[in-house]
């Protein structure tokens, strides 16, 4: 009796969007995920071959051993020596760690990575390799003149092909890597262009092999999209070791390094740099850049203390109230949140009873380019608008912190304590605070801290305290 046997079923053609990795059914001119044109590829994909064999088992390169026998040693961290990187990644770069930065274009990416790429050949007593895929080593050179970053022992490159990469790691043997960018670099033999997400995990697991491999500390520039996430497949973030996002708005000089995810320290750790004419420094005292200070006190504004990682941060709220117009009044905010602020006017409106908002505009800014999204920044936000609508100035040694609720209550925000004692370092000497919040035992000194209980209560709080330093 003859046995039939199946062949096996030929390869089929099938697509995928080279842009987001979506893999539609047929072709298409637009990708339906991601919206990118010309992005869809045919792509050859093989049946599974080895379905139902049984894996052998091998040797493994090296046993399994007790954790206790293993050292820690080659997992410690090697300063970089630019301080606020160093905070956000948890005290340097651990040898063989890959860490991805990603930014908008233009932020400062490639200028911090030169000066982080000098400091390691200065002090790290191994070579350092700065790989330009987007720059000839010429226009890298004309930085680091302005820099300041001539160092015997810092090599440049520019490639873009992985290959060529991984050769000027043998020639260089360097203790740091920096690619700039991933995005740019191609992988041989891989299908797809340049920044797609085939050569991109490509690129991204070769040089997560070699960087474990021969313990280089390996920094990646990483692209990002008009929504502001890391461009590319999701997997690149899961591949590397950090994430960091590198913030900041091109009219200030105000950059912030947010740590997304950190397999050697906290992920929620932020580093201030000020961008400046001769580069990048870092900022260990970044508070005076968010506020402003005023010879008399002006009506419309209010301090508030906020929390960028574990950092507290003494910043400023700033709110115009308009004439009455006819129709929808513009609601117009800069560093705060839109939805926020139509929720605290609201309140305000309803349960204060003093404003009529509901035909006036306003408009609420923070001061020095900061970003304020926690909902801590409620009761500064409605303090700055209620002291622009009544004509009435705020105290200007007062800071408030809380959370307002629909109902015109002040809710408990997170780390009160290190926020009041950031505020009373700047010599703030008075403190609005949820019930429930204020320190355990002394306050910070020379600080009078009141707990408020609702919006009504704090407005009157804010108003005393504004009188009585009218009556010195």
């Amino acid at each position: 009796m003859t046995t039939s046997r199946t062949a096996p079923k030929a390869a089929r053609p099938a697509f995928v969007c080279d842009a987001c990795g979506h893999q539609p059914p047929k072709w298409l001119g637009r990708c339906p995920e991601c919206g990118e044109w010309g992005s869809v590829i045919e792509s050859t994909v093989s049946s599974p071959l080895g379905a139902g064999r049984v894996v052998s088992s091998r040797m493994p390169a090296e046993p399994a051993r007790p954790i206790a026998t293993i050292s820690a040693a080659p997992a410690k961290a090697v300063p970089t020596n630019v301080s606020e990187l160093d905070r956000v990644l948890g005290g340097g770069l651990v040898p063989g760690a890959v860490v991805l930065l990603a930014g908008e274009p233009g932020v400062g990416k490639s200028t911090l990575l030169l000066d982080v790429a000098q400091q390691w050949a200065a002090h790290a007593g191994t070579p350092s390799l700065v790989v330009s895929g987007e720059e000839s080593v010429s226009q890298v050179r004309l930085r680091a003149e302005r820099l300041g970053a001539l160092h015997e022992r810092l090599f440049l490159a520019s490639e873009s092909d992985l290959g060529a990469v991984l050769g000027h790691l043998d020639a260089v043997k360097p203790g740091l890597l920096v690619l700039d960018s991933v995005q740019t670099i191609s992988a041989p033999g891989t299908e797809g262009v340049p920044g797609g997400v085939t050569q991109v995990r490509a690129v991204t697991a070769a040089l997560v092999g070699v960087a474990k491999e021969r313990g280089i500390a390996t920094v990646l520039v990483g692209h990002v999209t008009k929504d502001g996430q890391v461009a590319g497949p999701r997997v690149l973030e899961h591949l590397v070791d950090v994430v960091l996002h590198f913030e900041g708005d091109k009219h200030s000089s105000l950059r912030l390094v947010r740590g997304v995810k950190n397999r050697y320290g906290a992920a929620d750790e932020v580093g201030c740099f000020e961008m400046h004419e001769g580069g990048i420094a870092s900022l260990a005292d970044p508070s005076g850049l968010f506020l402003t200070r005023y010879h008399e006190p002006v009506p419309g504004t209010c301090v508030t203390v906020a929390m960028e990682g574990r950092r507290a941060l003494v910043t400023e709220v700033q709110a115009l109230i308009g004439a009455e117009v006819q129709g929808s009044p513009r609601r117009t905010v800069s560093g705060l949140d839109s939805a926020r602020l139509a929720m605290v006017l609201a309140v305000l409106e309803r349960r204060t009873k003093q404003l009529k908002l509901y035909n006036r505009e306003v408009f609420a800014a923070t001061v020095g380019g900061i970003r304020l999204v926690e909902p801590s920044a409620d009761l500064a936000m409605a303090l700055a608008v209620a002291s622009g609508g009544l004509d009435l100035a705020m105290a200007p040694h007062l800071v408030a912190i809380g959370e307002v609720g629909l109902t015109g209550e002040i809710r408990r925000v997170g780390a009160v304590n290190r926020r009041l004692a950031e505020a009373a370092r700047l010599g703030f000497r008075e403190a609005l605070v949820p019930p429930g919040c204020a320190p355990e035992g002394e306050a910070p000194k020379g600080m009078r801290v009141t707990e408020v209980s609702d919006l009504r209560s704090a407005l009157q709080t804010a108003a005393r305290a504004s009188a009585e330093h009218g009556n010195r």
